[in-house]
């Protein structure tokens, strides 16, 4: 599926930088003394692009993700928002972490800052779930429930969205369709988004940009640009 409603020239997306991330260094505190995770990383987002990070299990994404998210604040280095304010931020995590005794239309509404019916409607049809918003989560496949989480985190108005894999262990079919409506929504509502994924197809089919990463200390390996015909194309 494509973002013909969003069509941009190569430069459009970085038109308005949102972030300027430097992590000089990120270590753990272990028994054996200190484990280094993330190492010399220099990253921009711009306003409403795509970025995605690709590297290795195990190798510092996850605890990235957390560091833009403000999830952790014990690194050396400097987050640099490009407004006067931190954006309001939406975090979509491997496990979709819905209430189980809310509706999932319930779960959309307390994610609000004011509750909005109308918001909560148009999220769910965009992203296929307009026939189970009064569906509790148990009920609900986990292509299902992934997709509620990323409802959700679109129903908190977010300036920026965090990804950590969303759509991991599902199968191919399920995950594509997921993939699909994921940009449908996000071509109502563009913002910057930072995804995670080990699946460089999947990279590819959602990203304006790619950030290739080494294993742990993870640093910086490359960088793909989605070719500007490409890009208009989705």
């Amino acid at each position: 599926m494509g973002r013909g409603a969003a069509t941009r020239t190569l430069g459009d997306p970085m038109a308005e930088v949102m972030l300027r991330l430097h992590i000089e260094r990120k270590v753990f505190q272990t028994d054996h003394g200190e484990l280094p995770i993330l190492a010399n990383i220099e990253l921009t987002l711009g306003a409403r692009e795509i970025v995605a990070l690709v590297g290795p299990s195990g190798c510092g994404k996850t605890t990235l993700l957390r560091i833009v998210g403000g999830l952790d604040t014990d690194f050396h280095g400097t987050i640099d928002w490009g407004s006067a304010r931190v954006p309001r931020i939406g975090t979509v995590f491997q496990e979709p972490r819905l209430l189980p005794w809310r509706t999932v239309r319930q779960n959309l509404l307390l994610a609000q800052p004011t509750s909005n019916h109308v918001l909560a409607d148009e999220l769910l049809r965009s992203l296929d779930l307009a026939l189970f918003r009064d569906a509790f989560p148990r009920t609900l496949s986990l292509g299902m429930a992934r997709r509620v989480a990323i409802a959700r985190a679109f129903a908190s108005k977010p300036d920026l969205m965090l990804l950590d894999e969303p759509f991991v262990s599902l199968d191919t079919t399920t995950a594509t369709r997921s993939r699909d409506l994921l940009l449908s929504a996000w071509r109502e509502r563009p913002m910057a988004v930072l995804l995670i994924t080990h699946d460089r197809a999947e990279a590819i089919s959602l990203a304006d940009r790619i950030i290739l990463l080494s294993d742990r200390p993870a640093h910086i390996v490359g960088e793909i640009v989605a070719p500007n015909a490409l890009r208009a194309g989705r």
